[in-house]
């Protein structure tokens, strides 16, 4: 389900090594954001056993472990995660990984697969290097046209939404429509170092480019007021979704 306000779009990145810090912060945005991300630094300290406390504190989960393996490992291991109420999780592969996920899952809607195609911290030059072209003479004539493709295969294997960042927002929208959902890492408000995300955006520019939910990290997480970093942001987003209505007009 597409969410409604900003509130709800926004995911906050609990990029710790340990339960208290992680949940010290989850507290103090509490009443602010619903979402929160557990990555493989965290998940690798604590596990399920924080997963299940962010989820009985009724949390949005989005469990980003990027699952890629064989078939049957993919399936037994998205299995576990749709034991527990989690939001998202990520798939990286190809279409049988997907369809792996999608098996594992079983009858239930829950997880979300969000399917990555390139990481954010990713560019054509990190393509080069595993021998994927990009430009005259290649099979892909942009980078963009590269994501899309691995994009669409992964939403016709069955996969409800995508991680994607910088300029392939609009570019996947403009292709796969308005019903797949698109996640967007490495969100950076004005005066933000990007860090390792190479494409990276604001909030209103992810926003406008067709982005459903923004994942931001490192600008609340070290803000000296996490909850004052985290409603800027959400009031970023609300100006940019007054802006896309606006652009739209009455249906």
């Amino acid at each position: 389900m597409k969410p409604a306000g900003a509130r709800e779009r926004l995911i906050i990145a609990l990029d710790y090594s340990d339960a208290a810090s992680a949940l010290a912060l989850v507290d103090s945005l509490a009443g602010v954001v619903s979402i929160f991300k557990v990555g493989y630094q965290l998940f690798l300290a604590e596990g399920m056993p924080l997963v299940r406390r962010l989820c009985e504190r009724d949390h949005g989960v989005f469990l980003d472990l990027k699952i890629g393996d064989v078939d049957e490992t993919v399936a037994s291991a998205v299995a576990e995660i749709s034991r527990f109420p989690i939001a998202f999780t990520t798939i990286q592969g190809g279409p049988p990984t997907v369809r792996a996920a999608v098996r594992g899952r079983g009858a239930g809607r829950a997880p979300s697969l969000l399917f990555v195609s390139l990481l954010s911290s990713w560019n054509e030059q990190d393509l080069g290097e595993l021998g994927v072209t990009i430009g005259t003479g290649s099979r892909f004539d942009t980078l963009n046209d590269y994501i899309v493709w691995r994009s669409q295969q992964a939403l016709d294997a069955g996969c409800e939404g995508l991680i994607a960042s910088g300029e392939s927002i609009a570019a996947l929208r403009s292709r796969i429509g308005p019903t797949p959902v698109i996640v967007t890492p490495g969100v950076r408000p004005l005066g933000s170092g990007s860090n390792e995300h190479k494409r990276s955006l604001t909030p209103a520019a992810a926003i406008a480019a067709g982005a459903d939910y923004l994942v931001v990290g490192r600008p609340v997480r070290t803000a000296p007021n996490p909850r004052s970093a985290a409603e800027a942001i959400i009031n970023e987003m609300e100006g940019a979704l007054r802006t896309v209505a606006a652009r739209s007009g009455p249906p």
